[in-house]
Parts: C-alpha cells; structure tokens; sequence
C-alpha cells in the first residue's frame, strides 16, 4: 500500500506545494486533488483523481464531462466532489471568454474567436450570443442557451430581447456541434434567416452565424 496523504510531509503535499511554488508547479492529477479535497479509506486524493483521469481518458475528456456523470463513476467521487470539478472547468472556460484574442467583432472569425472558448469541449449543444456596440466592440457574450432538447437553441423573440436590454446595437451568434461535424444543418440556416429579419425589424445590425466545434468553425448561410 502507497504512502497515504497524512503521512506526506507538509512541504510535500499539493496545497502546501501550490502556496509555496504556485499552481504551475503542480500535475494534473495533484490540481484535481485539490478540487476533489479528500481521497477514501486505502486510497488519497491525489491516487484517486488520477484514477478519474485515466477512467475518462485524459484531463481534456474529464473537462467535457457533466457534473451528474462525474457522480459515482469512481468510489469516492459523490455529489460534492463532481460539483467542484465541473464547477473549476467551467471557470476556465470562463476565464478564457476574457482572455478571447478578438473584442471586437469584424467579421466571422472574430465572431467564433470570441464565442469559442464558451463551446469548445462540451457534449450538449449551446449557443452564445456576442452582443456588441456601433463599432464592433465586444459589450458582452454569454451563454444564449444550454442542451436546448426540448426547445428552440436560438430562441429569435428572446435573443433579440436580450441584445436589447444591454443596449447592444449589433450581434452575432454561435453554438456548437458537439458530434465535431461542422457542416450546417437546415435549421441553422433557417436560423440564420429568421435572425437576420429579427434584427432589421427591430434595428439591430446582425453580424454573423457560425458553428464551432473542438477542431474549427464555419460560418452559417441563410436559407
């Protein structure tokens, strides 16, 4: 039997290590520990997130994992434990919208560039919408609508609305394909078309449509 996480020395433990040397000084599996926060009988945080990485096939596939399958699919990973994990993903995923190389959106790459880091290794579709001003400056983007299975992805009525309420003068929407094929449907293209009508109606300028997937993006033509 391994040596078990109380009988590590202090300076040796991962949170000990992350305060004195920073996170990068850290693996994967001793991030994810963190997170995880307790290990079970035989068995310490740190051998038990690496389990859960290697389960999943890797820390990229873990990230893609929704909170409710994360529950139970190793012993000692319950409730609490899957909701951190999903929880710290989603953050970065977040923190990454901020860091998006393009702010202002001057056509269809900047569009995807901006939305990408909110679509990129999920296994449900979503949709975001990048609301922006007069000049093409990003004012915000946000997720539209998530694992939409029983109703419209891009709801036209509540899209318009939104980009509205935050003053925004212009907007643009992606949503991704989580099978990874990029080829629009038709029904995005039909959505394409009804945004498109919407925004004149109500004088927006809309930018663009595009699908993003893991490996690149596309934009979305009317019907």
């Amino acid at each position: 039997m391994g040596m078990r996480m109380r009988e590590v020395p202090a300076q040796d433990r991962p949170r000990e290590r992350l305060l004195d040397r920073g996170a990068e000084a850290l693996s994967d599996r001793e991030l994810l520990a963190l997170l995880l926060g307790a290990g079970l009988v035989g068995q310490d945080a740190v051998e038990l997130a690496g389990r859960l990485i290697a389960q999943h096939g890797g820390l990229y596939a873990l990230s893609r994992v929704p909170a409710h399958e994360l529950v139970a699919s190793l012993p000692g990973v319950g409730p609490a434990k899957a909701a951190r994990v999903a929880a710290a993903f989603q953050l970065g995923r977040r923190a990454a919208v901020q860091q998006a190389p393009a702010r202002r959106v001057s056509g269809s790459a900047d569009l995807a560039a901006v939305a990408s880091p909110l679509l990129r290794g999920l296994r449900h579709e979503r949709a975001v919408l990048v609301t922006c001003d007069g000049a093409g400056a990003v004012v915000h983007a946000s997720v539209l609508t998530d694992g939409a299975s029983d109703r419209t992805l891009v709801p036209i009525r509540d899209t318009l609305a939104r980009v509205l309420a935050l003053g925004g003068v212009a907007f643009g929407v992606a949503h991704n394909h989580p099978t990874g094929r990029l080829t629009p449907s038709e029904a995005d293209r039909l959505t394409t078309s009804r945004l498109a009508a919407g925004a004149e109606a109500v004088g927006l300028r809309f930018l663009d449509h595009v699908v993003v997937t893991d490996e690149g993006w596309r934009r979305v033509p009317p019907d």
